[in-house]
């Protein structure tokens, strides 16, 4: 009996020194340890409460899943993000995935949100089901981005559209360039969200490499911007990782 008092102590004890180191990381309350197995060194966290904090200038907010809410989707959630190796991952700043809820950015529902300088991406678990395992990519790459901002130049993906066409101010500024799902005449981008800025177009077009790579690549046959933006991505990331596979 007085065994596993010490070791109920000892819980007691540790769990809020992790809780308060994994603060110390990357400045999120109310997360813990989920899982932290992985083959590639992902950590993966989950918020046992409601967070919200300030990223990148903007309020995100994110409420608690359950353990087995959580469990139903870790497989899916894991099987994605193996498909980069550690080597991968490090390049572009990944340590830390915190998996959570109902995610918002400023009020507005969002899939994920990515921390470069916190190694950090927070992932909505119930995120619509239809473009979840997309999702988790386009995220992804904007750590990609953020981490080699020097080879994705904007202007030179701009110069790929119709001259007449404008990309929006932000990614949320124009309500009719939200949707994800994919377009079925594609005249240079994968889907309406693609025409917001340069940067999720490109998201757009690395989720879809990776997910439904096949799919897109027929769609480029008819469509020579497309192609363009598709080669653009896949030489790009050869120059970050020459061993990179879509």
């Amino acid at each position: 009996m007085k065994f596993l008092k010490i070791i109920l102590l000892l819980f007691i004890l540790i769990s809020p020194a992790n809780a308060n180191t994994i603060y110390n990381l990357i400045k999120i309350p109310n997360l813990e340890i989920y899982n932290n197995k992985s083959t590639n060194g992902i950590k993966y966290l989950r918020a046992n409460k409601t967070f919200q904090v300030g990223i990148r200038n903007d309020n995100v907010t994110c409420f608690n899943s359950n353990i087995q809410t959580i469990d139903e989707k870790f497989k899916l959630i894991e099987e994605n993000f193996n498909k980069y190796n550690s080597g991968f991952l490090k390049k572009i700043n990944l340590k830390y995935v915190v998996l959570c809820e109902n995610l918002s950015v400023s009020e507005i529902d969002a899939g994920g949100v990515p921390n470069h300088r916190m190694k950090t991406l927070i992932i909505n678990i119930k995120f619509e089901k239809k473009h979840f395992q997309r999702i988790l990519h386009h995220e992804v790459f904007h750590l990609i981005n953020e981490s080699f901002k020097d080879l994705f130049v904007y202007d030179d993906w701009k110069n790929f559209n119709d001259k007449k066409f404008n990309y929006a101010e932000c990614s949320t500024c124009s309500s009719d360039r939200l949707n994800l799902s994919l377009l079925e005449e594609t005249k240079g981008f994968l889907t309406e969200y693609s025409m917001s800025t340069p940067s999720e177009d490109m998201a757009e077009i690395f989720s879809f490499l990776i997910t439904e790579k096949k799919n897109i690549e027929n769609k480029a046959l008819k469509d020579p911007v497309l192609k363009k933006k598709i080669s653009y991505i896949k030489k790009t990331l050869l120059k970050i990782d020459k061993e990179f596979k879509f």
